[in-house]
């Protein structure tokens, strides 16, 4: 069952092909925000989304979004009756939808032979007026019109978590052949798998009686990364509060350890040979801690695991191989969550925690 990443790429369908497509001036250092370093560099467009569209389409936070064959984009958050947004490629919102996800948090693209899915992570967390709420989480597989297929609920139902582990799960990733990944990043930080139909196959990972160096400590995002090809996938998943990624074979074999020094990196989007993601908190390298708000920007990784590129973050530095820690240096993105990757190689970010602000867009400069 062939099926395709989160992240867009390599659209065919002229419909996307014309969203996608944008006339880009040249940028003026007097009134454009720049960042982003080298070869990744980015014009600000932060009023991606038009004032006033928020009277019919509330938000709270913005958590993920993935873009379909037909350009438009789908975005999951967490707002009472308003958890699914979609908008064109120009930030015009088409319909908002959904109260069944009040922790609506991760959001994946599954292609099934031609057949479109999203799979939604439902966190379990959320919040009502000041008060927040800790819930058993889901993940609901779903049609583009919201239509739910089957939903995976508390792995004790399976006989993989005891009933005292929690369960709240931030993302999912789908393997080539159909498979179903689960991030259980604010739970018990294991990684389960299931197959297309939702028959539990194993748990790996996890944070207790784990070596450091490999266990995952708040799993926030997951991915299947195919650059090495469909024999060679692999899964990689964040590993949030120890600034890195962390990569296992399909079966949970951990493999390798990507560092991002002061980094809390959310999920890992895979486009070309590059792994972006948002970057929620940067920690200060001296005392180990978060910084106060606001906080975040976002991190490009070249297919050795090297950054190259943080934009609206300091300049990636190595010195003996190592990275110097990254930290936010502009006030442009507040804790970045996600990034959708547009077939033009712009970028689209979700926010948490910004005021209840829209994604905003970096346009990349040629």
């Amino acid at each position: 069952m062939p099926s395709r990443r989160h992240f867009l790429h390599g659209l065919t369908t002229a419909a996307a092909a014309t969203w996608t497509q944008t006339l880009r001036a040249a940028p003026d250092p007097a009134k454009d925000i720049l960042i982003g370093h080298g070869t990744h560099r980015y014009r600000v467009i932060k009023d991606w989304v038009a004032p006033g569209q928020g009277r019919n389409h509330p938000i709270l936070n913005c958590h993920e979004m993935v873009q379909v064959k037909d350009g438009r984009l789908f975005m999951v958050g967490d707002h009472s009756h308003n958890q699914l947004l979609i908008f064109k490629p120009d930030g015009t919102i088409l319909d908002s939808w959904g109260a069944a996800w009040p922790g609506g948090h991760g959001l994946t693209y599954s292609d099934e032979n031609g057949e479109e899915f999203l799979f939604v992570t439902d966190s379990g967390l959320w919040k009502s007026g000041s008060t927040g709420y800790r819930q058993t989480g889901r993940v609901a597989k779903i049609a583009l019109d919201g239509k739910e297929i089957f939903s995976i609920s508390h792995p004790m139902a399976v006989g993989a978590y005891e009933p005292d582990q929690v369960f709240n799960p931030t993302e999912t990733a789908i393997a080539p052949n159909g498979d179903i990944y689960i991030a259980d990043g604010y739970g018990s930080q294991f990684v389960l798998q299931y197959d297309a139909k939702g028959k539990f196959i194993r748990k790996f990972g996890g944070k207790d009686n784990v070596p450091v160096a490999q266990r995952l400590n708040n799993a926030h995002g997951i991915a299947i990364d195919l650059r090495q090809g469909t024999d060679q996938a692999t899964v990689l998943v964040t590993s949030r509060s120890d600034n890195c990624f962390q990569r296992f074979t399909l079966d949970g074999q951990h493999l390798e350890t990507i560092p991002v020094p002061g980094c809390m990196v959310c999920r890992p989007v895979i486009a070309g040979q590059e792994l972006y993601a948002g970057v929620c908190w940067s920690k200060d390298p001296v005392n180990n801690k978060l910084p106060g708000n606001p906080s975040g920007f976002t991190v490009i990784l070249d297919a050795q695991g090297k950054v190259i590129s943080a934009p609206g973050g300091t300049e990636p530095i190595y010195e003996d191989g190592k990275l110097i820690p990254l930290q936010r240096k502009e006030p442009v993105i507040d804790h970045g969550h996600d990034v959708c990757v547009l077939e033009n190689g712009d970028l689209i970010v979700c926010q948490w925690n910004a005021l209840q602000t829209y994604p905003l867009k970096l346009e990349r400069l040629a």
